[in-house]
């Protein structure tokens, strides 16, 4: 029995079917004072890493100062359009059943995600999935650059050992991130990456999708 699932958030749980890049591109505008003409690649990136590369297609310098005031425009977006996310986004199949079903087998759970906190609680509590989580233990866009570096702040703020935690994603970062950190990977071929990729990367279980729970659970619980 492990003693900590992390999740990832986008494509794993859940989906915004196009909203997100809407609404990163707003909190671009407001901070920036332009246009968002192109993002740089999000698949298994975090918030940090997308906005300095975002910045340095558009000519914009990068600093921290500005990375903490994107993180507090995109937050105050997703809280301002959360009926929009809610009704263009969704849970995917499975998703609070198997989430529902760790709680009540006692199994603590939290996120490690690209997103900034703020937007992630959002994401969660829009869709319903927030009161399975532990949201202190997880991991965010603000605490690091790659899947490793929020993976090891995830189980430090848990106080949990890497060999003793699971990480569900959906990318080939994710389960190159998990193994870094020394956590067991299960990847969930619910994104744009298929299972093939995914058994490719060494993932340690690889699920088509959650919508099996009893498998999922097989696969988490081992």
């Amino acid at each position: 029995m492990p003693e900590l699932v992390l999740w990832d958030i986008d494509h794993t749980l859940m989906a915004t079917r196009g909203l997100g890049r809407e609404l990163w591109a707003q909190a671009w505008a407001e901070v920036t004072g332009t246009t968002m003409r192109e993002q740089a690649s999000v698949t298994g990136s975090t918030e940090r890493v997308i906005l300095r590369e975002t910045a340095r297609l558009h000519g914009v310098p990068y600093s921290e100062e500005l990375f903490n005031a994107f993180a507090d425009a995109l937050g105050a977006v997703h809280v301002r359009r959360a009926a929009d996310l809610r009704e263009q986004g969704h849970a995917l199949p499975g998703a609070a059943a198997v989430l529902a079903s760790l709680a009540e087998q006692d199994v603590p759970q939290s996120v490690v995600t690209g997103n900034v906190r703020a937007a992630a609680e959002v994401k969660l509590a829009v869709f319903g999935l927030d009161s399975y989580v532990s949201l202190d233990e997880g991991a965010y866009g603000e605490d690091g650059e790659g899947r490793p570096e929020l993976l090891a702040k995830a189980l430090a703020r848990a106080g949990v050992t890497a060999g003793k935690a699971v990480f569900l994603g959906d990318t080939p970062a994710d389960v190159e991130g998990g193994h870094a950190a020394g956590v067991r990977v299960v990847a969930v071929a619910t994104g744009k990456t298929p299972a093939a990729e995914l058994r490719a990367a060494d993932a340690d279980v690889v699920l088509d999708s959650l919508a099996d729970t009893a498998q999922v659970l097989k696969a988490v619980l081992a």
